[in-house]
Formats: structure tokens, C-alpha cells, sequence
């Protein structure tokens, strides 16, 4: 399967729920996933994650957002912080998430290969 980059650009929750549930379904199929979480987004990937709709979904039986970052890195999904937006939010990379690592942009692209999908949420 070829490899797949994500890129998370809004602060909304459930934009993040929903590109973690995407990197894990391509994780499972064999693919290398990375995602790239950008500005204010960095923010929800502050230690302990969760979003407004963690009650809703662990109420219908969903993992929350702290426990879908933990299966994404169990399943080696490659989970980096935006420098700018750590900035941004006033975090230091000591205040997110375990299993995320602070990173820019330009390395992220640049470690993209030629037969890489990109999708942003």
C-alpha cells in the first residue's frame, strides 16, 4: 500500500478524530501514515487530548480522543506537531501528547516520496 500524509489544520476535534480513524485504517492495511498537525490544532494534542465530543462517542461506545492518539501510535502512526503552532498555543514539546514529536512543515513534505498520498482535514 503506499504511503499516506495527513495534514490537520483546523482546531476542531472531530476533524482530528476523523484523520486519526483515516491514518489507522491505512496503518492496518500495510501503509506508512504520518500526520502533520498544524497550527491550531497543535493545541488538541495537548497531555491529557480530548475535544467536546469525547463524551458523546465514549456514551456510544467510540474510543475518545486521548484513546484513538494511543492506538494510532501503538500502531506506529507518525504523529508530529507543528513548531509554529506549538508556539502559537504556548505548549512546548514536553507538553503534548506521549508518542508525538515536534516538527516543521518543510521536513514533512520533503520526506514525502514520489507514490505518497496527501489528504488535509
Amino acid at each position: 500500500m503506499r504511503g499516506l500524509s495527513l495534514i490537520v489544520a483546523s482546531g476542531d476535534g472531530a476533524r482530528l478524530y476523523a484523520a486519526l480513524e483515516t491514518a489507522m485504517a491505512a496503518a492496518a492495511l500495510g501503509g506508512r501514515v504520518r500526520m502533520f498537525v498544524q497550527g491550531e490544532a497543535v493545541a488538541l494534542l495537548r497531555a491529557p487530548a480530548g475535544f467536546a465530543g469525547d463524551a458523546a462517542r465514549r456514551a456510544a461506545g467510540q474510543p475518545d480522543l486521548a484513546q484513538m492518539i494511543e492506538e494510532a501510535a501503538a500502531m506506529e502512526v507518525e504523529l508530529i506537531a507543528c513548531q509554529s503552532g506549538l508556539a502559537l498555543a504556548g505548549l512546548t514539546a514536553g507538553d503534548l501528547v506521549p508518542g508525538a514529536r515536534m516538527g516543521g512543515l518543510v521536513g514533512f513534505l520533503a520526506a514525502m516520496d514520489d507514490e505518497e498520498r496527501l489528504v488535509a482535514y
